[in-house]
């Protein structure tokens, strides 16, 4: 810890910048190392803050690309019950694929909510604690009742095991992975079964939870909390666009009380 100073720091930036590491992964491992040096400086290991003058990495998503509804309903019909379900949990609440993939009937806590307890780790392949999240914690997210009609249908379908609705198609001992709801995805675009805009991926499912919200005038503070993002600002920066009206609109409100 004590060769640690801010041009070390510096130097691990643009090492990263050198080798062409993403913006995002940047900026990630900057804020984990700037929060460990950080506690340390509290502790008095360091006199000066070693971050001190050292510029973050800039990190600013670009405009997300967001399926239509009537390419929404096109998804669900191409694919196979479970491509069906982890669709309507990733756009119908905002799920991550692999929290998607942990789908659990006993997380229904009420008719309209859903809990997140877990997710399906992509490297160990088991289940595991949310991101940005501790073992334990959860988050609940809004279920609409077409998505709790999917899952109850699935479930009385299928069966679960332990309240999982989704397993390994070869080993039902095992989760399921977030990565055969992938190669289902790319099996149909290759086969142009798909009809998605360019720039379209999994993730976009969120984007269309995402903008649903917002375009139904919800708080956009509640959609980063339903989404698990680690901060408001990474929901504010790539969502901004869908609430083009809120500016005009907090001005004309303003413009009021000024006048009273």
């Amino acid at each position: 810890m004590e060769t640690f100073d801010h041009k070390v720091v510096d130097e691990f930036v643009r090492h990263m910048e050198a080798h062409e590491v993403g913006a995002a992964a940047q900026s990630n491992a900057f804020d984990k190392l700037a929060t460990i040096l950080l506690d340390a400086h509290r502790l008095g290991i360091y006199e000066e803050n070693p971050i001190i003058g050292v510029q973050h990495p800039q990190y600013s998503p670009g405009r997300a690309v967001i399926p239509t509804a009537p390419q929404l309903a096109a998804l669900r019909s191409q694919g196979d019950d479970s491509f069906r379900l982890l669709v309507d949990l990733m756009s119908g609440c905002g799920l991550r694929n692999g929290e998607a993939a942990a789908i659990n009937i006993n997380n229904i806590v009420a008719d309209d909510v859903y809990r997140v307890t877990e997710q399906v780790n992509q490297t160990t392949k088991k289940y595991s604690p949310l991101k940005h999240r501790k073992k334990g914690e959860y988050r609940d997210v809004p279920l609409p009742g077409r998505i709790r009609e999917t899952i109850q249908w699935h479930a009385e379908r299928y069966g679960t095991t332990d309240g999982y609705l989704l397993r390994h198609p070869k080993d039902n001992t095992q989760a399921f992975l977030p990565y055969f709801f992938q190669n289902q995805w790319q099996r149909l675009r290759k086969a142009q079964a798909l009809d998605v805009p360019e720039g379209m991926v999994i993730y976009s499912l969120r984007h269309f939870f995402a903008s649903n919200c917002l375009s139904h005038g919800i708080a956009i503070t509640d959609v980063a909390e339903w989404m698990g993002h680690k901060s408001i600002e990474i929901t504010f920066k790539t969502y901004r666009h869908l609430m083009p009206g809120t500016l005009g609109q907090a001005a004309k409100l303003l413009d009021l009380g000024l006048a009273a």
